[in-house]
């Protein structure tokens, strides 16, 4: 009841508008003013004798615009990090362990990640730090080799793994892996004009210039070059009726869920009849709410995590909505699944505090995970990023569809 009352109370304080912010890439920085924000009250587990804690850090938004975003990331480490308790912890090198994760709130901003980061390590020695946005690790890989612990870095920006930071894993798909597909989509289903209305953010900007080109390799045309600030925006008809103008085939929107779907509806009631491409920031199953299937027929996006087909999948979701009295998203799915991997990658390393010999058993445990913790199809680890099976989804007569 605790978790569910917090994560109302998240919800109450974003707001629709302000899940703009929601993406895990902000940009934005503080004033550095203040003061250090305090960490969750979290009950340490229960130990028997010899057996001994270990703490898990986790710095992301717990509070603010995209508090929301924050408690779906944590809630999945959160709920791994149960389990191992429940089962009675795991062993590493003859000592058993359990698990204490400390949350601190960083409201998004990467000053202040950083920041709690490497309070984490300095006040509760976390050999681990869950980042949940792209800002936040790069400020936190500006220390955390020095600093000797590891990043566990929920954000698909393909640039953190171009900083040779041997301590930062990658945690979803890259966004880089999604232009191939879905321009291939498209442009066979409904031709070869592309209007842009992606989010105003950095983060849609980048996912942007990785889309045009493939797009134009293929033989399409932009005809339409817009964005859309969700924090502001309310009104979508005036900047969808100008990429209209332009007789695009395609758009390609992105956001926060449900003002994405609100703008996509706007497309839809002003007689737009082609497809989407939306990017991994927005949700099917978040669009519930705002428009039908039907509606957005001939959209490709991202397969919602209760249309996986992978081993663990379906006890997960039915875990998850019992505890939290929600559907979960990508954001919860992966990140609990990286816990149980970590741990993996920690028996076979036989320690929990060297970050290098932990990194370096990534991929085998991946190999080792026990198949009811897949709950989505994770191969293994290149270059330091997990390499998991594309999750992409159209929309085909009113219904889900996983594209292989």
């Amino acid at each position: 009841m605790k978790k569910k009352n917090r994560f109302l109370l998240s919800c109450v304080t974003a707001g629709l508008l302000a899940l703009a912010a929601c993406s895990g890439e902000s940009t934005t920085q503080s004033s550095g003013t203040q003061e250090p924000a305090p960490a969750e009250e979290v009950e340490a587990p229960e130990t028997e004798a010899g057996e001994e804690v270990l703490n898990i850090g986790y710095t992301g938004p717990l509070s603010g615009p995209a508090a929301f975003y924050g408690e779906n990331t944590v809630a999945g480490v959160r709920m791994a990090a149960d389990e191992i308790n429940e089962a009675g912890g795991f062993e590493v090198a003859g000592t058993t362990y359990k698990l204490n994760l400390v949350t601190l709130d960083d409201m998004y901003l990467p000053n202040e990640a950083g920041t709690n980061a490497r309070r984490l390590v300095q006040e509760h020695k976390t050999p681990v730090v869950f980042v949940p946005h792209s800002g936040g690790v790069f400020a936190t890989q500006v220390f955390n080799e020095q600093d000797n612990f590891m990043i566990a870095a929920y954000t698909s920006e393909p640039d953190i793994l171009t900083q040779g930071n041997e301590l930062t894993l990658r945690i979803p798909p890259s966004y880089d892996q999604y232009p191939e597909p879905f321009v291939t989509y498209q442009q066979e289903r409904f031709g070869k004009r592309l209007a842009l209305l992606p989010t105003a953010t950095q983060y849609g900007k980048d996912w942007t210039e990785e889309l045009v080109p493939v797009w134009e390799e293929h033989g399409g045309e932009v005809v339409y070059n817009g964005e859309v600030d969700f924090g502001k925006d309310t009104d979508f008809f005036p900047i969808v009726t100008n990429a209209l103008n332009q007789d695009p085939d395609v758009i390609f929107v992105g956001g926060p869920s449900e003002p994405t779907a609100l703008l996509m509806k706007a497309a839809r009631d002003l007689g737009f009849e082609g497809g989407f491409m939306v990017m991994d920031q927005a949700k099917f199953e978040e669009m519930d709410s705002v428009v039908s299937l039907e509606e957005i027929e001939g959209a490709i996006g991202m397969l919602p995590i209760r249309d996986s087909d992978a081993s663990g999948a379906e006890n997960f979701i039915s875990l998850f909505e019992s505890e939290y009295g929600r559907v979960p998203t990508a954001e919860s799915a992966f990140n609990y699944q990286a816990l149980f991997v970590i741990v993996e990658a920690m028996k076979l390393a036989g320690t929990v505090e060297d970050p290098h010999a932990i990194m370096e058993q990534m991929d085998a445990g991946v190999k080792a995970l026990p198949e009811d913790k897949f709950v989505w199809h994770l191969t293994g680890v290149v270059n330091n990023g997990f390499d998991w099976i594309a999750s992409i989804a159209a929309i085909e007569d009113g219904q889900i569809v996983h594209i292989e």
